[in-house]
């Protein structure tokens, strides 16, 4: 029923760009998110966007670098990756809520009711 499938991770230097992809089906999402688990760390919160995407907010590590935006006619969450560094190198997850982003912790894996399998993004020197 639902699905998230998140695209376009892969191998960059440093100081490239990828683009990730996250195709919703099955339902629509206020709220959709970025997440990232490096091996052997926690997930972390990445970028979060509205519903209408209106709002974004950034992590500060990615701050400047990362750009978030979605495409409601498509159902699809993106995320623009520039000026990459080897520490942003992990699995990146795109997570939905039906909750409202003003209404949630958006840097809490807790609140989002759905996730995708992962995308995985390598930055090398």
């Amino acid at each position: 029923q639902v699905q998230l499938v998140e695209s376009g991770g892969g191998l960059v230097q440093a100081g490239g760009s990828l683009k990730l992809s996250c195709a919703v089906s099955g339902r629509t999402f206020s709220t959709l998110g970025w997440f990232r688990q490096a091996t052997g760390k926690e997930r972390e919160f990445v970028a979060v966007i509205s519903g209408t995407g209106s709002s974004t907010y950034y992590a500060d590590s990615v701050k400047g670098r990362f750009t978030i935006s979605r495409d409601n006619g498509q159902n699809t969450v993106y995320l623009q990756m520039n000026n990459l560094k080897p520490e942003d190198t992990a699995a990146y997850y795109c997570a939905g809520s039906g909750r409202p982003l003003a209404l949630i912790v958006t840097t809490a894996p807790r609140s989002y009711d759905y996730w995708g399998r992962g995308t995985q993004v390598t930055v090398s020197l």
